[in-house]
């Protein structure tokens, strides 16, 4: 996926969830922030923030910002919507008949259902931005919809059940859950992995102004 008029500026700080204050060309911007996870070891006074322009003259903000320059020198996508959109153009290189987004089963609205032959395929994915010493965590935020998730995936009679981690991030093939920030998702993980859920990891390769997955052989053929 690729964004447009993009533009680098310097983080100042967050005040809430989806705001940034930022330094723009010498001048304080605010911004809309796509992510409403915690992100604090992104999102420091002083980091390499890249931004994305809207043409939406109504919006109050006139950037998203899309990712940040990590103090170790990687370069992070943090934009929310980023994972599924990757997601869906891998899925589309995987030769399924019937491809469906935002499919409700249970009491979830699951991100994918795909069909191919006589075998239908349920679908979850989860977007990593939080990485320690080259591994992937997730969640950076206690979140009970992602625990939810995988309880419905677990029990998804007919179905292949699938989580995949989109890895907004280079060089991380690996992502385990964040025991100490969400130990109820991590549970709900281990559980789900014994219920024969497949967790698949789709690395990615980041730049200001895109992002791209991988072929890896983590991300074998479903």
């Amino acid at each position: 996926m690729n964004y447009g008029n993009i533009s680098k500026a310097v983080f100042i700080d967050r005040p809430n969830r989806f705001i940034a204050h930022v330094s723009l060309n010498g001048d304080e911007e605010t911004v809309h922030v796509k992510n409403t996870g915690r992100c604090r070891e992104l999102l420091i006074p002083g980091a390499e923030v890249w931004l994305s322009g809207s043409e939406n003259r109504a919006r109050k903000t006139a950037y998203d910002l899309i990712a940040v320059r990590k103090s170790n020198g990687l370069l992070v996508n943090i934009d929310s919507q980023a994972p599924n959109a990757i997601a869906r153009e891998w899925l589309d290189t995987q030769g399924f008949d019937v491809i469906r987004p935002e499919f409700q089963y249970g009491q979830s609205r699951l991100d994918f259902m795909m069909e191919r032959g006589d075998e239908r395929f349920l679908m979850e994915v989860k977007g990593c931005t939080l990485e320690r010493d080259g591994i992937g965590y997730f969640p950076d935020a206690p979140t009970q919809r992602g625990a939810k998730h995988l309880r419905e995936l677990s029990k998804a009679a007919g179905f292949r059940a699938v989580l995949m981690f989109v890895i907004q991030m280079d060089g991380i093939t690996e992502v385990r859950g964040n025991q100490e920030t969400d130990p109820a998702f991590c549970k709900a993980l281990e559980d789900a992995e014994k219920a024969g859920v497949k967790v698949i990891f789709l690395p990615c390769h980041v730049e200001p102004e895109s992002l791209t997955f991988v072929n890896d052989e983590k991300t074998s053929r479903l």
